[in-house]
């Protein structure tokens, strides 16, 4: 590594001990300020020295070196130049004279400077083939070619540039030129000094001019500034089908080859013949424009036989495009063609071509073409706005900003802003917020648009510099309450998420969000610039209210602020894109976004003075109005109360404010209290009203003696009531037992008796049996064989559906076969797409059979561990990909998701509880039927029932509990078990084991190779 040199040196180089080297040195030195002593030269080198420049009589040479003219002269030329040694020029040894300049001879060492371009003369062999612009490089700067010259290239795109860089100051080939099979050339003007071609060798010893076999060629040079000679030789052209014969006709006369020419030498008959040569100029009679289609319409052509004509082609571009149009059946109508597919407001160029027959025999046929004409489609209603956000900057003002719309259609001249008030959200209303566990939802409005928070800590006094790093102030009470306050609205937030996706809701007005679009804006209140006019709604009505729209023209930006605006309010902003075309066409549909204006101080607070009223002994009703206006919702009311200086806290929910106009406060002491009332609404709280006095009475005196009496006169009847009972059961108890001898028997239940509330009914669900076939086994369920068969008439519109059958064992006793049907009865109350659906029951005969819908890929469990790649029985799939894994995820919550709004606990969510259908959707599978299939799953707990320890919750296992909590952990196991294709969760302990280990806390580890997003 280099060393870093001390800072003494600035930016020379150093020695290894840290000594500055000469300024001449570069990288570094073996002696301190010597030049002599440089591991590399900064500017030049000569015998042994670093110097700034060259000394007298000696010449810079490769750009870090001085030599002398001896030494210049004994260089060896490059493989490229025509010379055998460099020259000297400027004071540098180098190997050709520069751009301008031309050696004095050919042994000369010096150059001077060329009159006007320097000649080039370039000789390489007999003939120069240019086939690639690679190739054509060789040619750079040459002036005179000595030789022949052939062109053929057959590939590329916009050549003609690099073509014209390096072969356009050729001014004289000795040989010939030779042009063929360069379907890459349009146009030869590449060679734009070409002036002469001498024909000393000649193709075919006859041609110095060969042009074979171009297809795009259409233009040998511009002739009107162009001058060519032929001094030896003819021309000769054939198969070049984009140039005119006109062209070629014209090169004739400039090169001065007319009259060398043989008829077979310039064939009519194949060049020019995809060519409109001698073109009759067509023109258009009318043209109709709609914003995305153009009707044209031009002259009739009339060539010398009208069977010449075969039909027009129309190009027109933004990139050009081709239709052909056939003739009109009526020879005196004009053709036409419309334009369809086209864009709106949008300027496209248009000519229209006659296609003819090529060539007769004895004249070449004229064709016809129009001038190019300019034509913009018509507007269109523009697309919605992009990119709208709001943000608050004040309790009554929005700021609003927006990009223009992708495609505007038209000049875009203007922007109508819509806004309406969202109705508060009344569902908050029924929380109790004065309850522990409810605590209000903060909402708070966006900051403004133009503003970024810092992002860098504050850093308290005295932080940094000489006082050292400064250490986390502890958290102070208010901050630790913050903190508790902030935990609590999150817990209430994800409730209220939960409550409003599972509870259902009354059906809103729906609102019109395209109501603009399309319309004129004839009938638009364009000045309304305010919301002041409210209506006062109760809670019940609040979500119902619909809000009136207003509206404002903004114009040449993409900003507003709207204003008057309520505060702490939901407002909704709609902005539509205007063209030009607006009053006709309309304005575009609406982009939308919702935005809260930020809380107004003090609106919280409530007006006026509290009031107070003794109706009762020991209570006090106190009344206050509400605020007017307030930051949203009031969700309760906060009282404190008390009598010298002590004071308590009472909360007031919303609904009791609402039935009492105030609170009651009850079990008070005699004596004078002050109290005060604070307001809490979504925003935050309000100020505390100033302090009320009141009074509350004394008890009369005997009060004490009256009430002893009211307690002890219902408890003394009481018991005498009791005692009188006990004696009569006691009585009677005795008289029967001297009735009734010994040895008398006693009814009990017969254990092998079913009441009648256990006996299946058939119901809607019954299906006759002879619709049913069986075909084949499906394996063995928890009761009986699973067979797949046929079912007639089970599902609507289809005669015949494939189901899986369920039947019970011949032995099963009667219990376990009205326990069979009774299970698969749970299933009749689900309709869910990822929930197996129960098709129908057979109960009337032998055997019982239970219809459901088939799942022909069986469990999810069997179906993941064919996937793995090692297994026998992989179908040849791949292991799911982490999009197909979310899919089933998803598949399975939203099965789950319908039993819990059903309020069906599973108890048993496990891969081998699902199922997958034929179209690999994952279902949640019938309940209890598969237990036995997967018994290894399962475990005995203290001689129970079984249960399936490794997917249970731990509050399951210690308490026996079931909720839709358990449920959620249970999916937890079964998303482990998709991302480890099946494998058994908790591999190497034993259920015991694996009982203790949950119960004391413990969690799956994360599979290996398991996205995080799973």
């Amino acid at each position: 590594c280099l060393a870093v040199c001390p800072s003494s040196c600035g930016k020379r180089a150093c020695t290894d001990q840290n000594e500055c080297c000469h300024p001449e040195c570069l990288g570094s030195c073996t002696a301190p300020d010597n030049n002599t002593a440089c591991v590399a030269c900064r500017n030049y080198y000569y015998e042994g020295v670093c110097m700034p420049t060259c000394p007298p009589n000696t010449y810079k040479f490769e750009g870090w070196r001085c030599v002398t003219k001896e030494f210049c002269s004994k260089v060896p030329a490059t493989e490229t130049s025509e010379y055998e040694r460099f020259v000297i020029h400027n004071d540098e040894c180098m190997a050709e004279c520069p751009s301008g300049f031309i050696r004095n001879g050919s042994q000369s060492m010096f150059c001077s400077p060329c009159e006007g371009p320097c000649p080039k003369i370039c000789e390489d062999g007999k003939t120069k083939t240019i086939d690639s612009v690679t190739s054509a490089q060789m040619l750079q700067g040459c002036t005179i070619l000595k030789g022949n010259l052939l062109i053929n290239i057959r590939r590329g795109n916009n050549i003609a540039s690099e073509l014209e860089n390096f072969m356009g100051l050729i001014e004289t080939v000795t040989g010939y030129v030779k042009i063929r099979h360069s379907h890459a050339l349009v146009s030869l003007s590449f060679l734009k000094n070409l002036r002469y071609i001498l024909g000393e060798e000649q193709v075919d010893g006859n041609y110095s001019f060969y042009v074979l076999d171009n297809h795009n060629l259409q233009q040998l040079w511009d002739w009107n500034h162009h001058n060519l000679t032929i001094k030896e030789g003819k021309m000769y052209f054939a198969f070049n089908p984009k140039l005119c014969v006109s062209e070629i006709y014209r090169m004739e006369e400039v090169s001065g080859t007319k009259g060398r020419q043989s008829k077979g030498d310039i064939n009519p008959r194949n060049n020019g013949e995809r060519a409109s040569c001698e073109s009759h100029i067509l023109r258009f009679v009318s043209n109709t424009t709609l914003k995305n289609r153009i009707k044209l319409t031009w002259e009739r052509y009339r060539p010398p036989d009208y069977r010449d004509l075969i039909s027009f082609t129309v190009y027109y571009k933004e990139a050009w495009n081709m239709v052909d149009v056939d003739l009109p059946p009526n020879k005196e109508n004009n053709p036409g063609i419309l334009l369809q597919g086209l864009k709106p407001w949008t300027q496209y160029a248009i000519y229209v071509k006659a296609v003819t027959l090529t060539m007769m025999e004895n004249h070449h046929i004229h064709g016809a073409k129009s001038e190019i004409v300019y034509i913009r489609t018509n507007a269109a209603v523009p697309s919605i706005p992009l990119d709208v956000i709001s943000a608050s900057n004040s309790s009554s003002q929005l700021i609003v900003k927006w990009n223009p719309p992708s495609l505007p259609n038209g000049n875009l001249s203007y922007y109508i802003v819509r806004w309406q008030q969202q109705p508060q959200d009344s569902y908050l209303y029924r929380h109790n917020y004065c309850s522990k566990d409810k605590v209000p939802i903060r909402r708070y409005a966006d900051g403004t648009i133009d503003t970024e928070e810092a992002t860098e800590p504050t850093k308290p006094e005295g932080c940094g510099g000489e006082k050292g790093p400064c250490c986390a102030c502890p958290k102070t009470e208010a901050e630790k309450q913050a903190e508790k306050e902030e935990a609590e609205y999150r817990k209430v937030f994800e409730n209220f998420l939960h409550n409003s996706i599972f509870v259902p809701r009354p059906d809103r007005k729906r609102r019109d969000v395209f109501r603009i679009a399309n319309a004129t804006l004839a009938t638009r209140n364009r000045n309304a610039t305010g919301t002041d006019h409210f209506t006062n709604v109760s809670d019940a009505e609040e979500s119902e209210v619909e809000y009136p729209f207003f509206e404002t023209k903004v114009d040449g930006k993409e900003r507003t602020v709207i204003s008057h605006l309520q505060p702490f309010t939901l407002y909704r902003i709609d902005i539509h894109s205007c063209n030009h075309e607006a009053d006709t066409l309309g304005c575009s549909a609406s982009n939308f976004v919702f935005a809260r204006t930020m809380p107004s101080e003090g609106a919280d607070n409530i007006p006026g003075t509290v009031a107070w009223e003794a109706k009762e002994e020991n209570t006090i009703y106190l009344k206050w109005l509400e605020p007017a206006n307030p930051n949203g919702l009031i969700l309760m009311y906060e009282i404190k109360y008390g009598q010298h200086g002590e004071e308590k806290r009472e909360c007031v929910s919303r609904q009791e404010y609402k039935k009492l106009g105030g609170a009651k406060l009850t079990h008070l002491n005699p004596g004078n209290y002050s109290a005060r009332v604070q307001a809490t609404s979504l925003a935050g709280n309000g100020s505390w009203t100033e302090p009320v006095s009141f009074y509350v009475q004394p008890k009369p005196a005997n009060y004490g003696n009256f009430l002893h009496l009211i307690i002890v006169l219902p408890i003394a009847f009481l018991l005498i009531i009791g005692g009188l009972l006990i004696m009569l059961y006691v009585f009677n108890k005795k008289r029967n037992s001297d009735r009734l001898g010994n040895g008398v028997l006693y009814a009990s239940v017969n254990p092998e008796y079913f009441s009648a509330s256990d006996v299946y009914v058939p119901d809607e669900w019954e299906v006759p049996r002879e619709k049913i076939t069986m075909c084949r086994e499906l394996g063995q369920g928890s009761f009986g064989m699973v067979y797949e068969g046929i079912a007639k008439g089970v599902v609507k519109d289809e005669p015949e559906t494939r189901v899986a059958i369920k039947t019970v064992n011949e032995s099963a006793s009667m219990r376990e076969r009205i326990e069979f049907l009774n299970e698969a009865s749970v299933m009749k109350e689900f309709n869910c797409h990822h929930v197996v659906r129960l098709l129908g029951v057979v109960s009337q005969g032998q055997p019982t059979l239970v219809i459901m819908e088939l799942m022909t890929r069986g469990d999810l469990k069997s179906y993941l561990r064919s996937l793995r790649p090692d297994t026998e029985n992989n179908p040849g799939q791949a292991p799911p990909t982490l999009k197909k894994m979310i899919q089933m995820a998803g598949e399975i919550a939203d099965g789950m998701a319908y039993l819990n709004a059903n309020k069906f606990v599973h108890r048993d969510l496990a891969a081998r509880n699902c199922m997958v259908a034929e179209d690999f959707t994952v279902k949640i599978g019938d309940f209890g039927m598969t237990r036995d299939i997967y018994e290894t799953d399962y475990y005995r707990k203290g001689g129970k029932g079984l249960l399936p320890v490794r997917w249970m919750s731990p509050e399951s296992l210690k308490d026996g509990v079931f909720t839709t909590h358990s449920d959620v952990w249970s999916f937890g196991v079964v998303l482990w078990e998709i991302a480890t294709l099946a494998e058994q969760p908790y591999q190497g302990m034993t259920n015991e084991q694996v009982l203790r280990f949950v119960m004391e806390g413990g969690l799956l580890e994360k599979p290996d190779n398991c996205p995080d997003m799973l």
